[in-house]
């Protein structure tokens, strides 16, 4: 068996927080709180990791804006709704005001996306049996549509309880 050459022998000086983040950064966008607990978990205090997030902020090359524009444009190519991204960004530590601007700002057709995904799944034709269209609601509603828009989208009868803060 091959011994890698990175296996802990040589006695590397561990990299700044500053660095490290900035090396995660390198690769993609990442919220100030995933950094965060990223640095922490990496065995870095507090005050260090605080200083250099600070200080990447300050440098513009952390930005929780540009980070959660990033988010909402990959996860709407995915095909997910607006409840699922709010949702995603408030685990990232994104105020509420502050998701709804992003939000905003995308302007998503979301019935448009919601239907390229029924189409995807399901294909074009009309589901007829009462069943069929529960289920394509239900795949909707998973993906974090709202129900006013998998009721458009479905024509079935949605439970209006499945209705988030849209």
């Amino acid at each position: 068996m091959k011994r890698r050459p990175d296996s802990g022998d040589d006695k590397k000086p561990r990299p700044s927080a500053y660095s490290k983040a900035l090396g995660l950064l390198a690769r993609r966008e990442h919220s100030r709180r995933e950094l965060k607990l990223k640095l922490r978990q990496g065995g870095y205090e507090g005050d260090e990791a605080g200083e250099a997030l600070d200080r990447l902020g300050e440098q513009h090359y952390q930005d929780d804006d540009r980070f959660a524009e990033m988010l909402v444009r990959s996860r709407v190519s995915q095909g997910y709704g607006p409840m699922r991204l709010r949702a995603e960004l408030k685990s990232h530590g994104l105020t509420d005001a502050r998701i709804r601007a992003v939000l905003d700002a995308a302007e998503v057709d979301w019935t448009a996306v919601a239907a390229a995904q029924l189409r995807r799944r399901y294909g074009a034709g009309a589901a007829a049996e009462p069943e069929e269209r529960a289920r394509r609601a239900q795949f909707l509603l998973r993906r974090g549509f709202p129900a006013t828009t998998v009721r458009s989208v479905t024509h079935a009868d949605v439970d209006d309880a499945a209705d988030g803060d849209s």
